[in-house]
């Protein structure tokens, strides 16, 4: 469904991703781990056109969109539940997943009902205005309103940051959900742990390279993986 190839990018002179590879399966959860300052949230930021490689390219459904504009991919099937949420703080619930929905000609009740069914807190808060939520009901918020273009291919970038064990638990809990409904997901989340626990494959990432790969089982049994990333 996606694949990264030989991908370059660049902040000014800072070399931020260097050469890095991967693909993603339909129908798989794959993770990007790694410490803070790897490059995950770039990686998904230049698969999603906010900002554009150097070199290489990147194919989705056997497309190249290697330069293609953000604001165009959602309609080819791309969304991204961006890190620190990002919603419209002072719209309400419902206008917020309104949006998630601009590219839909017509928005039907069904999107909402899916949405709903994921997210049961959502329906009874969404006359209320956003930036009044809980952290955690804005993240349920922010992964709901991606849910309302219909993606084929979902990327979330650490979507478990700033909630408390409990809440991380039950977001990890609806990513599950999500895949298990059919959807692809790309998931970039420092909790290298809860990350492994649901990714089909996963790659770590070390200042903008990719230094191992595996299924999420392998990489949890890592001697390597476990002395780094999840205190063992």
């Amino acid at each position: 469904m996606l694949t990264v190839e030989n991908i370059d990018v660049f902040y000014g002179a800072i070399h931020a991703i260097k050469g890095i590879s991967f693909n993603v399966n339909e129908g798989e959860v794959v993770a990007l781990i790694g410490a803070n300052g790897a490059g995950k949230s770039t990686t998904l930021k230049t698969i999603s056109g906010i900002m554009h490689p150097r070199n290489g390219k990147i194919t989705f459904l056997d497309e190249d969109i290697t330069r293609t504009e953000g604001h165009k991919l959602p309609a080819k099937g791309l969304a991204q539940v961006p890190e620190g949420r990002r919603i419209f703080q002072q719209m309400t619930v419902m206008e917020n997943l309104e949006m998630g929905a601009y590219i839909q000609k017509k928005v039907s009740a069904e999107d909402f009902d899916n949405v709903f069914s994921h997210f049961p807190r959502l329906k009874e808060r969404r006359s209320q205005i956003a930036g009044t939520l809980s952290g955690g009901e804005q993240q349920m918020l922010a992964m709901g309103r991606a849910l309302m273009s219909r993606p084929k291919l979902l990327m979330l970038d650490e979507p478990s940051m700033g909630l408390a064990p409990i809440l991380v638990e039950e977001i990890f809990n609806i990513i599950q959900e999500f895949h298990t409904s059919g959807t692809t997901i790309l998931l970039v989340e420092q909790n290298a742990e809860m990350a492994l626990q649901i990714a089909d494959r996963a790659y770590v990432l070390e200042t903008g390279k990719i230094a191992l790969s595996g299924t999420g089982k392998e990489l949890s049994e890592s001697d390597e993986i476990r002395k780094a990333y999840l205190g063992g």
